[in-house]
């Protein structure tokens, strides 16, 4: 299962079994999926295998093929359009047991909003995002925050 979770691993901070879509589902449907239920961040699995991950950012590219009249029609969320050719393939990727600072440096230095976590068989197992780092940040200056107000 987890390799190790301890209180400043991923795996204690992660959301674990995020949703995920396939390849093949629309950009229409991923956008409604991630605008109802609050997702900026969707992995993409095939075979229970990871295989991209989509973002609101993702979904909201122009498409710049045609010249729109307004901003409404820069975006090209048909139900032909498929998650597969907006999403991103190389995925970084963290293990449940790498340490916070890890996913810290990641996400800082990719500009990452979010990383897939994944098991050892490559299935994912939950997803780490900047609001979740920032959960454990208020945790550690909850426990750490008066001595280093008190310059300690």
């Amino acid at each position: 299962m987890l390799d190790r979770k301890d209180k400043w691993s991923v795996g204690q901070w992660m959301t674990s079994n995020p949703h995920r879509i396939a390849p093949e589902t629309s950009v229409r449907t991923a956008f409604l999926k991630m605008r109802t239920a609050g997702y900026r961040h969707l992995p993409v699995v095939e075979d229970e295998k990871l295989v991209g991950m989509v973002t609101d950012r993702d979904l909201r590219r122009p498409d710049l093929s045609d010249e729109p009249e307004g901003w409404h029609d820069f975006y090209n969320l048909d139900d032909d359009y498929e998650v597969r050719h907006v999403m991103t393939s190389r995925v970084e990727s963290m293990k449940p047991g790498d340490s916070l600072e890890k996913a810290l440096d990641l996400l800082i230095e990719r500009k990452f909003g979010a990383a897939p976590v994944v098991d050892k068989h490559a299935r994912i197992i939950g997803i780490i995002t900047t609001f979740d780092l920032m959960r454990a940040f208020q945790s550690a200056l909850g426990e750490v925050g008066e001595a280093l107000r008190q310059g300690y």
